[in-house]
């Protein structure tokens, strides 16, 4: 018994060492001089730990590390004066900011139950959600310009481990997690780094077939929705591997399986429905349906969490718009684990997404080098906000329609037709 426990636990040391070098030379490419940024649980020390030394051995001059505990956040939500949450600390603000001008990479490390905040007074959410927002909204737009090397991980917490896995005991449900993130991280394969190459340019060679078609709309169908959503003439299909300012490669989210681009604002038209729950504020938003018109969302309803969807609709006029469509066959490796993660780094990498809020600067021809004036005029939507939302199933069809009319397959039943 001693044995099998230990060999477990030496399976488990080896395999967060070579995920820490996979979100080190592939997550964010570390380069010689770079300071390192990461955001984490101190639930995930561990991973963290091995992160900084793998960013150290590939010449990081200096790794920064923002901690947070989970209980202690809890324990703020709960007793905490009122106008805590309706400021966004300039300290925080102006970190974040020196650290992009110093050309930092940022690593952002989840782990936190899907439940953090259940029973919290929504209202103190979503004060918190919209300063923050606010506070940190130059630190997003270098973010979504590509203007550094950025990328969003997981670690196995306690907590959200047993959401995963309810009936398993605490220790098995963290192995169960552990092993389903190093499955979907591409960690089973002889070389991680290599596979990830191959991976990134079979997704990328799909965007490029997108790229190619010109498409002026997309139409989907499925249960409870149908939905049209227009595109920019100079809108770009992309991956999630791209290159910062200095043409640095990097992957945005570890895992990944979406091709994606921005939706024109006003061009959005017809309704959708969830498939996914969504975990938003540290709670659970399930069964929703969206209703658009011109581009705005127009109705809403949940069948849990209705007044957090209202929370996130309501943040700003942005969010009451979408910033990316993106595209992710049924027929993928997260998606046929059949496990449901609350996550959405997970859960939106298992189906076809849309996201309130913010799009992306490098989902315009252009668009990195763009001013906030000129991505609205391109029709791209500016937001403090940007919430991935789960839509797709094996029951999903998607049109694209280009400027002529003619009607191409996209999806069928779930998966590519292209």
């Amino acid at each position: 018994m001693m044995m099998t426990v230990s060999g477990q636990q030496m399976n488990l040391e080896q395999q967060l060492d070579k995920y820490a070098e996979l979100i080190v030379r592939t997550g964010v490419n570390v380069q010689s001089g770079q300071d390192v940024f990461i955001t984490a649980t101190i639930e995930s020390a561990g991973l963290v730990r091995r992160v900084a030394k793998q960013a150290y051995a590939a010449g990081a001059s200096n790794v920064h590390v923002d901690w947070s505990d989970d209980e202690l956040s809890r324990l703020k939500y709960e007793k905490a004066a009122d106008e805590v949450f309706a400021s966004f600390p300039a300290w925080e603000t102006a970190k974040r900011g020196d650290f992009v001008e110093r050309g930092a990479v940022f690593i952002s490390i989840v782990s936190s139950s899907p439940d953090l905040l259940k029973g919290i007074d929504p209202n103190r959410i979503a004060s918190y959600q919209k300063s923050a927002g606010q506070g940190l909204q130059q630190f997003r737009r270098a973010i979504q310009a590509d203007k550094v090397s950025w990328t969003v991980v997981a670690a196995a917490g306690k907590e959200w481990a047993q959401k995963v896995f309810p009936e398993a005991s605490s220790e098995l449900a963290i192995q169960q997690l552990w092993q389903a993130i190093f499955d979907a991280v591409r960690l089973h394969e002889a070389d991680p780094v290599a596979a990830w190459v191959k991976h990134n340019e079979t997704l990328h060679e799909k965007a490029e077939k997108l790229n190619q078609l010109k498409l002026h709309k997309l139409h989907y169908k499925a249960p409870g929705t149908d939905l049209t959503v227009e595109l920019h003439e100079k809108h770009l299909w992309v991956a999630a591997g791209s290159t910062n300012e200095k043409n640095v490669s990097f992957m945005a989210n570890m895992p990944t399986e979406e091709v994606f681009t921005v939706p024109y604002k006003d061009g959005v038209n017809g309704f959708v429905s969830s498939t996914k729950p969504l975990s938003y504020g540290g709670n659970i938003i399930d069964g929703f349906k969206i209703t658009f018109e011109k581009g705005r969302i127009v109705g809403y309803e949940a069948e849990e969490g209705q007044q957090f969807l209202q929370k996130l609709v309501e943040i700003d006029e942005g969010s009451h718009y979408l910033g990316e469509v993106a595209l992710v066959p049924h027929h993928s490796p997260i998606s046929e684990s059949d496990i449901l993660f609350y996550n959405t780094l997970f859960d939106e990498n298992a189906s076809n997404h849309l996201a309130i809020g913010s799009g992306y600067a490098f989902n315009i021809e252009g668009g990195k080098t763009m001013s906030p004036e000129e991505l609205a005029a391109h029709g791209v939507n500016a937001s403090i906000t940007h919430n991935d939302f789960m839509i797709g199933s094996a029951a999903m069809d998607i049109d694209g329609i280009t400027h002529d009319g003619t009607i191409v397959p996209i999806f069928r039943q779930g998966n590519w037709a292209i």
